[in-house]
């Protein structure tokens, strides 16, 4: 190492690279999968889902009807059956300490078979008759020292809680928080029957089987030799027989589908229970095994090119070796061992390196990875197993090369590099760029999708728009229209207006419509967009037929120009003065608006409808005042939102619960994975480039070491220094415009299938693969001039003098 320090610090460096990304990503791998796997009989535990199919798609529920726990209580197949309701209250009191929580989350509505699937261990009182009665919670560790500080576990049963000021809850038992990684973070159980002393008593005694809501959870646990087949035939039968013929005929579709433990954590269809948390992903995950494989690959493949590149300048060394005796396997052996101790050194620094990049790459990383997994028996095995298999990798083929020169040959200096060797290592510099190459215009292009995406038309206003929500326990109308009233006193606020969320958000209210033209009907889902008589005019949503609504409370709908295609209307105008059932009511179509995205770009546009309150008195839909600015400097953005919270503030004093988003981070949300995703490639290719020129540096200097003589005599007849250059770049030049010719199709096809998934999507331009291979020569050029000119310069007297 100390008389090869160039090559020492290539290979070292190309290790390190290779190593410390595969220990962060290694970390992120076993912590997403690690998940919840813990619970006894795991393995039998399911989720009971709801999937939609209806001609404009298909949608997933991770929620059932509540009648569905009931159907499958006295199945055989099951162990365990138990579900639970997901709420939010507003406010919950310890009176007797003056503590109020407000909003509190992870709040959940249970019976006490919940525990026999889910096994959490009593701190004080008992599983036993602990949600048997009315009125009975039991609190997590963690969630009773925030009602009741400075208590112990024991000391607070059977103690208050006032559940919205009224419902009086006694604790009954207090269980540990789990220790590991779960996806289930209730805090707080509530007794079942419970409910019925809520505002839900009525979905709890209907039991409709036409309604699904997220917050409706079912687990089962299937004894040891349940058949899944038969469970989900059941299932099946289930569905069928209490789904509504008139839906069947329209192509609608319900099932109820078992969901493993195990999937709960990666499936985005579904959904987690901490959203703050994010849902993982299993294709970013496999990504990211395979950039890591990508990268460790190429650090060995420097390791290989230049320790065989090398091998005649350690053949006096190996010829003298075996005339003293040395064997075969010995030789191996030493030479496997000089990489056993660089890969050693390349771990040591790799496990600093990663130590930095967790902290480096904090938003990209999960919260709970930490460098403290590293101490986890399963990932000091690995690294271990990594240090061997890095080992073999890169050191037993130069090892085998350098075992098997001649002793005669070496020592008569009569050793020449085979041809083999010299296309063996032109494959390797090969390998390398293509992936580099690769790496390289897969970020060019998910760069181009991204930026289509923020910038693209989403067919009404988004910028310089934002959204002031009322707190979540507030219905009162009045209050709202208090907020406007204040809002408009503000010089720089330009259009308000109230209603429910923005036209694109990730929240939406749907329901079941009909059209009868009297010779044939059209059924479909409408989305419902609530919003008052001056919402389309702040949005500048563009009517194409008819008029908007008269006011905020009428029974009238402008459909957007999806809805007006799937009823069968050949045209806006024609749309004007019909009637859609909705609700149970006929309700006339005054106006037809353009398509707008009411989502991000992967999907696409859905039937929707611009609709006023229309459940006055009983509740309001309006949630938010939506505000646009009237052309301010982005100097005085912070003074114009410090003016609207202190509106709210007068309107709303003895909450603190204020939100207001601007419209356009709200869009930006849409593309957190794809974001993520471009985080990853700007690394990957980074590294990949960096690793690849450190070899190619590597390989350049042997080369014109070897060369030396040659150039001086090339130089004394004449040559000149750009001759010379051209003359040695060519050869290393050549493997780049090959390795740019396998990379484009191999890119090309997989961006092709990324862009699948989006409803809308950018073009797979020429112009990414010209800049991209361009960007690869130019790297190699500067990294081969470098050393070529250098060499082309030297003095031909100096190189020539032992001639």
């Amino acid at each position: 190492m100390a008389k090869n320090k160039v090559f020492s610090f290539v290979n070292v460096i190309g290790l390190t690279i290779g190593l410390s990304a595969s220990f962060l990503i290694s970390l992120m791998v076993y912590y997403d999968y690690t998940f919840d796997n813990f619970h006894e009989g795991g393995d039998r535990i399911y989720r009971v889902v709801t999937d939609f199919t209806s001609p404009e798609g298909k949608s997933y529920n991770s929620g059932v009807t509540v009648a569905l726990e009931d159907a499958l209580k006295d199945n055989s197949n099951f162990e365990t059956v138990s579900g639970f309701y997901i709420e939010r209250p507003a406010k919950v009191e310890n009176r007797e300490a003056d503590i109020k929580a407000k909003w509190p989350s992870n709040v959940i509505f249970t019976d006490e078979d919940y525990f026999d699937l889910f096994q959490y261990k009593f701190l004080a009182g008992n599983q036993s008759g602990a949600l048997t009665d009315p009125n009975s919670v039991i609190l997590t560790e963690n969630r009773a020292a925030t009602y009741f500080p400075n208590e112990l576990p024991h000391e607070i049963i059977g103690k208050t809680l006032v559940y919205n000021d009224s419902l009086n809850v006694k604790v009954t038992a207090v269980v540990e928080n789990f220790k590991k990684r779960t996806d289930f973070v209730f805090e707080e159980f509530v007794s079942m029957p419970t409910i019925l002393n809520t505002r839900l008593r009525g979905d709890f005694l209907d039991k409709n089987w036409g309604s699904t809501s997220s917050s409706s959870q079912l687990y089962v646990k299937l004894n040891e030799v349940a058949n899944l087949e038969k469970i989900q035939e059941k299932l099946d039968a289930l569905a069928f027989e209490h789904w509504d013929d008139f839906s069947r005929k329209h192509g609608q579709e319900r099932k109820f589908k078992l969901q493993p433990l195990s999937d709960i954590h990666f499936n985005d269809n579904y959904g987690i229970y901490n959203w703050a948390q994010g849902q993982a992903s299993k294709s970013l995950l496999q990504n990211l095994i395979l950039i890591a494989i990508f990268l460790l690959l190429l650090g060995c493949i420097n390791f290989i090119n230049l320790n065989t590149a090398r091998a005649t300048e350690r053949a006096k060394e190996i010829g003298i070796r075996k005339a003293l005796g040395s064997t075969k396997k010995q030789l191996i052996a030493q030479f496997m061992g000089e990489t056993f101790l660089l890969v050693l050194i390349s771990v040591i620094l790799s496990l600093l390196v990663s130590k930095l990049l967790i902290n480096a790459l904090s938003d990209f990383v999960p919260a709970g990875v930490s460098f403290e997994l590293f101490k986890a028996p399963v990932v000091i095995i690995s690294v271990i197993a990594l240090l061997l298999l890095v080992t073999f990798l890169s050191g037993f083929y130069p090892a085998l090369v350098l075992s098997r020169f001649n002793t005669i040959a070496v020592l008569k200096n009569n050793l020449a590099t085979g041809e083999k060797k010299v296309k063996f290592r032109k494959l390797l510099t090969i390998f390398q760029f293509t992936i580099a190459q690769v790496f390289i215009i897969a970020t060019l292009l998910v760069g181009k999708q991204i930026n289509f995406m923020l910038t693209k038309d989403m067919g009404f206003k988004t910028d310089a728009v934002i959204s002031v929500y009322s707190p979540r326990s507030e219905s009162q109308l009045e209050k709202k229209e208090r907020l406007l009233l204040k809002l408009k006193s503000i010089p720089e606020l330009k259009e308000l207006s109230i209603g429910g969320h923005a036209p694109a958000s990730l929240s939406s209210n749907t329901t079941t419509t009909t059209y009868n033209n009297g010779e044939s009907s059209a059924q479909t889902e409408l989305q419902l967009l609530f919003g008052d008589a001056n919402y389309a005019k702040l949005f500048e949503l563009e009517l194409l037929a008819g008029r908007n609504r008269l006011n905020d409370t009428i029974n009238e709908i402008v459909i957007n120009e999806t809805a007006r295609k799937t009823y069968g209307f050949k045209t806006p105008q024609e749309a004007i003065g019909k009637t859609i059932f909705i609700n149970n009511e006929n309700m006339p179509i005054v106006g037809v608006m353009s398509d707008f995205n009411q989502r991000s770009l992967k999907s696409g546009i859905r039937p929707m409808a611009l609709v006023g309150d229309w459940y006055r008195p009983r509740f309001s839909r309006f949630q938010a005042v939506h505000a646009s600015f009237n052309n301010i400097e982005a100097t005085q953005l912070s003074s114009v939102m410090e003016k609207v919270e202190s509106a709210y503030g007068e309107v709303y004093t003895e909450i603190e619960d204020y939100r207001a988003q601007f419209i356009d981070e709200s869009i930006e949300r849409f593309y957190h994975r794809e974001k993520k995703t471009s985080t990853l490639l700007n690394w990957a290719t980074g590294l990949s480039i960096l690793i690849s020129c450190l070899g190619l540096l590597g390989l350049v200097i042997y080369t014109t070491n070897r060369r030396v003589k040659e150039i001086g005599v090339r130089k004394v007849l004449g040559a000149s220094i750009l001759q010379i250059n051209t003359l040695l770049c060519k050869e290393f030049l050549t493997l780049v415009i090959v390795a740019f010719t396998v990379a484009t199709p191999i890119a090309w096809y997989g961006i092709y299938v990324w862009l699948q998934d989006f409803a809308y999507k950018t073009s797979i331009s020429f112009w990414v693969f010209l800049v991209s291979g361009l960007a690869m020569i130019l790297f190699s050029i500067m990294i081969v001039a470098t050393k070529t000119i250098q060499a082309a310069k030297t003095n031909p007297v100096n190189s020539l003098r032992s001639e």
